[in-house]
């Protein structure tokens, strides 16, 4: 005769054999990871370090280094809506920009942007929001200490039976005040991608940083790049790390601009 107990215990033994059969999750692949890491509005907290080593750069023609830490942090407000945090804080070294004069390292201004984009979007991926741009230069020949403020938008066609990830984000950002050191400012920045996706995490990608300043004589607005690089998905035990390098050529640049980039890019991933 089969007691309380008894069928208690095949229950239980019942339950345990279900959830032991039951697949786990699976886990996403490098394909996907390079994906998410190429979508600016992906709902998935990243923290990159990109260096950026500008050559020939100021009438000394010196060397310019910018390490860009942009921490991504999305926030989903509800079924329909997630708020997708961006920050950008650069580490700069400014060469000497007269024979006098002694090359600057500290922190230039931070900008933040925050993208308001759909959490289950239809057709392309996209994002809208404010760019404010935060006065946290650490001397003068690295910012501007009035406050900016101004539009950002993303749109960007990311598939998941498709290799290419292709987009565009634009912002441009006026400054609120005139009276501080550096006085007023109007600038406008384009940053276009485009990467083709290997299996295994390997990628090819261009994404040249167009910007613009709009207060700038004729002939002296522009810095217009054209390049690409590599990239791929690295595991550093169980923490998944984007990894890329490329280089670019400044086609137009004002008098004393840089003709060359190179950018370095580490990202670590905090996939859900």
């Amino acid at each position: 005769m089969t007691t309380r107990h008894d069928a208690n215990r095949w229950a239980a033994a019942a339950v345990m054999m279900t959830v032991a059969a039951a697949p786990a999750p699976a886990a996403i692949s490098n394909e996907d990871l390079a994906k998410l890491a190429q979508n600016p509005v992906a709902r998935m907290i990243s923290l990159p370090f990109q260096n950026n080593t500008n050559l020939h750069y100021g009438p000394q023609a010196g060397t310019q280094n910018i390490l860009n830490i942009q921490p991504v942090i999305p926030l989903p407000l509800n079924h329909d809506w997630n708020l997708i945090t961006r920050t950008v804080m650069p580490v700069m070294w400014m060469p000497a920009l007269g024979p006098e004069r002694d090359g600057t390292i500290g922190i230039g201004d931070t900008t933040f942007t925050a993208f308001l984009s759909p959490a289950k979007p239809r057709g392309g991926v996209w994002g809208v929001g404010p760019a404010v741009q935060l006065p946290t230069n650490t001397s003068r020949e690295l910012g501007n200490r009035n406050w900016g403020l101004g539009p950002s938008f993303v749109v960007l066609h990311v598939a998941h039976d498709s290799p290419w990830v292709y987009g565009v984000l634009m912002n441009n950002i006026w400054s609120l005040g005139h009276d501080r050191q550096g006085g007023y400012y109007n600038n406008g920045l384009i940053q276009g991608f485009l990467n083709y996706n290997f299996k295994g995490g390997l990628y090819l990608t261009s994404s040249p940083i167009l910007t613009v300043d709009w207060t700038a004589a004729s002939g002296q607005r522009w810095v217009v790049p054209v390049g690409g690089g590599i990239g791929k998905i690295f595991h550093l035990g169980k923490q998944p790390i984007n990894v890329q390098v490329s280089a670019y050529y400044n086609v137009v640049t004002p008098d004393n601009g840089a003709d060359w980039q190179i950018r370095a890019q580490v990202q670590l991933l905090f996939p859900e």
